[in-house]
């Protein structure tokens, strides 16, 4: 038999089959992953109870009912609003230089922003970047995004260091589409689970709220580890790109579908020549030649009658018996 030539075809539906091989294997990387995910909604839980109870201390239940009270009455008054970040600060030692410039410690307030939305900051994210912030609900909910078809959880991954463009346009756009942040989905359920009533202006960075140092440090730590989260997820996801680099590679040198096979193989995916060439372009089957028969021909005759298609799913659903045709054509006839 006469060796079957590889083709960009082949070579693309080999890569997208490498890339899901890839994902699914349990590696160090993955494996902290997973770990860190399975963590996330109490780290999340703990940091937002103990932000609460500071905020309440501050705005407390009965000054809240107050001001609404006040805001009902007065069309003038708009002083309560929802919020989900907050700034909290301390008293505490920060370094400085005294006049011959050594350096010294002095007393100071230490202050810090504190985001509990979705696409909120987290330690070593960029206040500044919207792109690098979503990467927590990327992070996140990768297999919710992942099973959409124009959705790419780790597109911010992929183009890490290009300047933004369509295709990263294109598919940040999805993401947030699907997520929600703004009108429904993961986002807006999420936002609204983190979120209290507070006296002030719309804009968090406009008040500041008292803490003590240990509750700070608590907050701080949750900030910390939600980076270690989006940093394991980059992890990830990077070693499979690198890994995917040298197999494009490899597969641009192969002149034989066999020669390709044989890789995937020795990696630890099993291929053959007939599920390869009876895959669409994204390396996924299909349907062999009968049930692509089958679904070709159910697309006509579409125009029955109720009593046929009751046959028909009696039929398929194997519970069609000689009873149910007599009584059928029994009333066809009276009909």
């Amino acid at each position: 038999m006469s060796r079957i030539r590889l083709n960009q075809e082949y070579r693309n539906k080999i890569a997208n089959r490498m890339r899901v091989h890839l994902e699914q294997e349990p590696t160090q990387e993955k494996t902290k992953y997973d770990e860190l995910k399975a963590d996330q909604i109490d780290l999340n839980d703990g940091a937002w109870k103990m932000a609460e109870h500071i905020v309440r201390k501050h705005y407390t239940p009965e000054d809240i009912v107050k001001a609404k009270y006040l805001q009902d009455k007065f069309e003038n008054v708009n002083t309560i609003a929802k919020d989900s970040c907050f700034h909290f600060h301390y008293l505490g030692q920060v370094e400085d230089k005294d006049y011959d410039n050594n350096p010294i410690m002095k007393e100071d307030t230490i202050e810090e922003h504190f985001d509990f939305r979705l696409n909120g900051c987290f330690e070593g994210s960029d206040s500044n970047s919207y792109s690098k912030d979503n990467a927590y609900g990327y992070a996140l909910y990768r297999d919710e995004l992942k099973a959409q078809d124009d959705c790419n959880p780790d597109i911010l991954i992929e183009q890490e260091g290009k300047d933004m463009n369509p295709h990263l346009t294109k598919y940040t756009d999805a993401n947030n589409k699907y997520l929600g942040n703004d009108d429904n989905g993961y986002g807006k359920q999420w936002n609204e689970k983190y979120q209290l009533d507070l006296i002030g202006r719309e804009y968090c960075r406009d008040r500041s709220i008292a803490c003590n140092q240990e509750q700070f440090l608590i907050l701080k730590d949750w900030k910390a580890q939600k980076g270690q989260f989006v940093i394991a997820h980059h992890k990830w996801i990077k070693s499979i790109l690198d890994q995917m680099k040298e197999i494009k590679i490899g597969l641009k040198g192969y002149k034989y579908l066999d020669e390709a096979i044989e890789l995937a193989t020795e990696l630890g995916l099993n291929l053959t020549d007939a599920e390869i060439i009876r895959t669409n372009s994204t390396g996924l089957t299909i349907y062999n030649p009968k049930n692509l028969a089958d679904r070709i021909k159910g697309m006509k005759n579409k125009n029955t009658s109720r009593e046929d298609k009751i046959k028909q799913r009696m039929k398929y659903e194997g519970k069609l018996g000689i009873d149910v045709e007599q009584h059928l054509n029994q009333k066809e006839s009276v009909n």
